[in-house]
């Protein structure tokens, strides 16, 4: 600072002393100020600190941030001591544990919330809201440190009180001073160190005021949907808890185990209805300070239950009602939609589910309404929510003049799952998270018993394998996948948890259900599990729970016999990631198990951990259904399933696919099969057609068996009816592996040849369906699953008519764009109307793309209109849409990556490369360096030479930067390798081929 001034005023010498001493006292009084306040600062409650404190900080108290103190004793507590290093972390203690520590146990919420959502005012980018919460616990181990979980809040007052006295809440409970809160970030929990301990088997009050934020991009806590309604924009605020977003909406003990009761308030703007999880209580008004007034609107309390059912809604939708056995169930959507009848299929199937699971297991619902909820945009689908159903409209609304089964059982389904979970995960819940797969898997296995009861003409076996079995065993093998269910010290951190909601937790979830109930009867699985239920109810289970009242049920009786405890069946497999490939000498009548391994290599060592399941063989010989036996060992031998050379007989195991596991033969097996199905294929049941297929294209593409041997399963396709077995057939025979690659060309003339000789036959009835009455689909759910891709592949194979009938129904499309094509193709048809058109087709497409709103159209279908558009043959067409998608702005395509949609035709690939190669930079910018991955497919989709890669790399060294390169060359190498095993494999498909053409 600059140097004393020579000026100045004159002051006497008697002032000066009088000054000096002046100056002397006021010191003193200030620095006893700062010690009082210091020691109070400690323990004032938050509310007197400006601004409000977030747990993306330390609290501060008295101006400085203090770390937590180490708990004492009260008598020999000291204060904490205040530290302002900004690097300052906690000491190790139970926060670093994913688990909170089992010393308080909530027992009642009562939650306030406040969302700040306007109809006149929905310009905000960053819409808040504040909340206060008392929640009731109980102490159960003596601790002057408590943990709850908090995630991105800011609170305002922060008060501990009690003990209570019994049966009252706060009359007469003193306060608890809160020394210090502060945050672990990384288990998001907020912690408070107290001035004195709480004492076991006290009860306690906490008391805390908070604001947060309302989310617009993702369906987590309290999130925002903008659309339009009645010709006007519009917005509502919804709420999604599980698994772990509770915390982010208000501190709590967010654990599925920590069940307690809540009084939920909610206040909002008079022009909107509030929805919680129990029917309203009252209404009243409120005043904020700005004079504006607000509706509190109360509910009813909840029963027990997990915070990650707590739910609310604050919108301005219409609603239908229905009522089923005294309780109402109301369904909300935009009133557009209310009014045009898009509600009405949930609301009337969603009483009768309610009434099948309830008679199914003798429990009735225990909440007196359901409110169900239909959002323009919801990420996760569907949410169960105790009271109060959540669903992303595209899975509950359907237009009353869609009469197709596909549509209808797609929402049945839907809804159903949501309902099975009434029981499964609502009333009873697992303890923790490694076993969500008990809510969610038996609530996916149900939705296959409600289908049956509304439509029981639809093959319930193949249903299942298309849509749960299908997709698992594609995804799951020894080595990478996980376990059903997991042990409890796996988890370090949230995220983990997200991660469990994936395919094994649903799909394989599912199919551990129906194994287990394959082995039992309807009556014994049944039973157990209302056993189960009733046992269990407003409580959690873990897995050995629902084992322990399976096998209660089973040493009830004399029937059914297993070769050990249900226990040690299921943990076989929810214990341990992929499953068995069973594999069976009719020679010998030798049976042995090893796990199934993606691309299994000679001498496969198998991994350290035991690999044996406990596995209950269906099966059945020469047609006729045979007992069960067990696989509980390595291997084993069953004389009753020899076969020899000279026998008509034949043997397939897993009735009915059952069972979770592929199945192998040795070569005399699968010759017998073979043979079978030239000679009568409906001598065995669709559902094993079905099987056969899909093991041995399996099992040939990881080196169990030669693909000769699965293409010999092939030869009667002649005599297939069953558009389904042609579906399995064509996905694993006409698959991007077998024919994206331009060097593959030369097998196409022989696949050709090879199916179009089969394929005429089941072509002519489907053909002519679609064009006399294609009506007669829309009950044939499995038909029209598979519709698309038979479709695909008739016009794929050049066959005239296919073509001529793509042309067709485009044109007449053309003129006409309210003609609808059917659904099930129009993605088919759309594409060969490119394909086979000029530019006149293609120019009408791009407009009618251009004009039409995503209101109109729904995504799906804008999908499918790009995916058309890059369907032309005509190089300078792709070369004018690509340039079109990365010069526009902003791109009318949204996020789908042109380059890669033209890179997926033959003709594409060539002109994509090229453009891409040229407009490296450009195409970058448009779609981000996240799409690298795609784009260096595109480029090197061909590659299966070193020499090729080091042409690529040299080009990719001049646009990418170095950690870039580095993934690229990954991916290229792996492309290659790809490549080269797809080579020997074509090459024997080919040389096949040529033997049966």
């Amino acid at each position: 600072m600059s140097p004393p001034s020579s000026s100045g005023i004159y002051v006497s010498r008697g002032v000066a002393l009088l000054l000096a001493g002046l100056t002397a006292a006021l010191l003193l009084v200030l620095v006893a100020l700062a010690a009082l306040y210091g020691n109070c600062a400690r323990v004032q409650p938050l509310e007197q600190h400006s601004p409000g404190v977030k747990d993306t900080e330390l609290i501060t108290f008295g101006g400085q941030e203090q770390a937590p103190p180490t708990p004492t004793p009260d008598a020999a507590r000291e204060p904490a001591v205040a530290t302002t290093s900004k690097d300052w972390r906690p000491p190790s203690g139970p926060w670093e544990h994913l688990r909170l520590p089992p010393w308080l146990v909530p027992l009642h919420y009562d939650l306030e919330l406040w969302p700040r959502l306007r109809p006149d005012d929905l310009s905000t980018s960053s819409l808040t809201f504040t909340g206060r919460v008392n929640i009731t616990v109980r102490c159960t181990v003596a601790t002057s440190r408590l943990l709850l979980h908090s995630f991105l809040l800011e609170y305002k007052r922060v008060e501990v009180w009690g003990p209570l006295a019994l049966g009252t809440r706060n009359a007469g409970a003193g306060r608890v001073p809160v020394d210090n809160v502060w945050f672990a970030l990384d288990t998001q929990y907020m912690v408070l160190d107290l001035g004195r301990a709480l004492q076991p088997g006290s009860r306690y009050e906490l008391d805390l005021s908070f604001s947060g934020r309302v989310l617009q991009h993702a369906s987590e806590g309290l999130f925002l949907n903008f659309y339009f309604d009645q010709g006007e924009h519009r917005a509502l605020i919804a709420s999604q808890m599980e698994p772990t977003f509770a915390r982010s909406v208000f501190p709590c003990f967010d654990e599925p185990a920590l069940k307690a009761t809540f009084n939920i308030t909610i206040i909002h703007h008079p022009g909107y209805v509030a929805l919680s999880n129990m029917p309203q209580l009252g209404q009243s008004e409120r005043v904020s300070v700005n004079g504006s007034r607000w509706t509190v609107t109360a509910f009813r309390t909840t029963p027990r239950m997990p915070t990650y059912l707590v739910a609310l809604a604050v919108c301005d939708f219409d609603h239908v009602s229905r009522t089923e056995r005294g309780k109402e169930i109301r369904v909300w959507a935009r009133k557009d939609d209310i009014a045009n009848g898009n509600v009405d299929f949930a609301v009337n199937i969603t009483g009768p589910i309610f009434s099948f699971l309830e008679d199914l297991f003798n429990i009735s619902y225990p909440l007196p309404k359901t409110d169900i909820l239909a959002l323009p945009a919801f990420d996760n689908r569907a949410m169960e929510n105790w009271g109060l159903l959540i669903f992303d409209e595209a899975s509950l609304l359907l237009d009353p003049d869609d009469e197709t089964t596909e549509k209808r059982a797609m929402v049945l389904s839907i809804v159903s799952h949501e309902v099975g979970h009434q029981w499964f995960g609502n009333l009873v819940t697992m303890s923790w998270w490694n076993n969500i797969w008990l809510n969610e898997g038996f609530a996916s296995y149900f939705e296959l018993g409600i289908i049956n009861y509304f439509y029981p003409n639809l093959p319930r076996n193949e249903i299942f394998f298309f849509n749960f079995l299908h997709g698992v065993l594609r995804e799951d093998h020894a080595l990478e996948s996980r376990a059903v269910s997991t042990e409890v010290e796996s988890f370090t951190e949230t995220r983990e948890i997200n991660e469990l909601f994936d395919i094994y937790t649903y799909n394989k979830g599912a199919c551990m259900a129906r194994m287990l109930h394959s082995f039992l009867d309807q009556h014994l699985f049944v039973n157990a599990l209302k056993s189960y239920l009733e046992t269990f109810s407003y409580s959690n289970a873990e897995q050995d729970d629902l084992w322990r009242h399976f096998q209660m049920a089973i040493d009830e009786q004399n029937i059914i016999h297993l070769p050990t405890t249900v226990k040690s069946i299921m943990d076989s497999w929810t214990y341990q990631g992929g499953f068995p490939v069973i594999t069976l000498n009719v020679s010998t009548g030798i049976m042995r198990q090893e796990p199934f391994y993606l691309e299994k290599a000679e001498n496969q060592i198998l991994v350290s951990r035991n690999n044996t399941w406990i596995v209950p063989i269906f099966w059945m010989k020469n047609g006729t259904t045979q007992p069960l036996v067990w696989l509980d060992k390595s291997s084993m031998v069953f004389p009753e399933m020899q076969i020899a050379d000279s026998d008509d007989g034949w043997v397939i195991l897993n009735l009915n696919v059952t069972g979770y596991y592929r199945v192998n033969y040795d070569k005399l097996g699968w010759k017998k099969l073979s043979q079978q199905l030239e000679k009568d294929p409906k001598a065995i049941p669709v559902i094993h057609r079905l099987q056969l297929v899909s093991d041995a294209f399996a099992l040939s593409k990881n080196n169990y068996i030669e693909i000769e041997t699965a293409l010999d399963l092939t030869k009667y396709l002649a005599e297939e009816d069953e558009i389904l077995v042609w579906f399995e057939v064509l996905v694993n025979l006409i698959n991007r592996d077998a024919i994206s690659d331009v060097n593959n060309f030369a097998i196409y003339p022989l696949l050709k040849k090879y199916l179009l000789k089969r394929i005429s036959s089941i072509w002519n009835t489907y053909s002519a369906i679609i064009r006399e009455n294609v009506a007669a689909l829309q009950d044939n759910y499995l038909a029209l699953l598979s519709l698309e891709k038979f479709f695909e592949t008739a016009c794929w194979l050049g066959l005239e008519d296919c073509l001529q009938l793509s042309k067709e129904l485009f044109r007449k499309w053309m003129e006409d764009p309210e003609t609808a094509i059917p659904h099930p193709i129009r993605r088919v048809i759309l594409c060969n109307g490119i394909a086979l058109g000029s530019d006149k087709e293609w120019d009408f497409l791009l407009r009618f793309y251009i004009n039409t709103t995503e209101e109109e159209e729904e995504e799906e279908g804008r999908v499918h209109l790009i995916y058309a558009l890059s369907c032309s043959k005509e190089p300078w067409t792709l070369n004018r849409f690509m340039e079109y998608a990365i010069t526009v702005s902003p791109s009318p395509f949204n996020e789908t990556n042109i380059i890669q949609a033209v890179a997926a035709s033959e003709v594409g690939w060539y002109v994509a490369k090229d453009f891409l190669i040229n407009n490296w930079l450009a195409v970058i910018d448009r779609y981000g360096p996240e799409s690298l991955d795609d784009l260096v497919w595109v480029i090197g989709r061909t590659v299966s030479t070193d020499l090729q890669v080091m042409e690529l790399q040299r080009f990719l060294g001049n646009v990418l930067e170095e950690h870039q390169r580095t993934v690229a060359h990954a991916k290229l190498q792996a492309i290659k390798t790809e490549n080269l095993k797809n080579k020997k494999r074509i090459a024997r498909l080919a040389e096949w081929l040529r033997k049966n053409t």
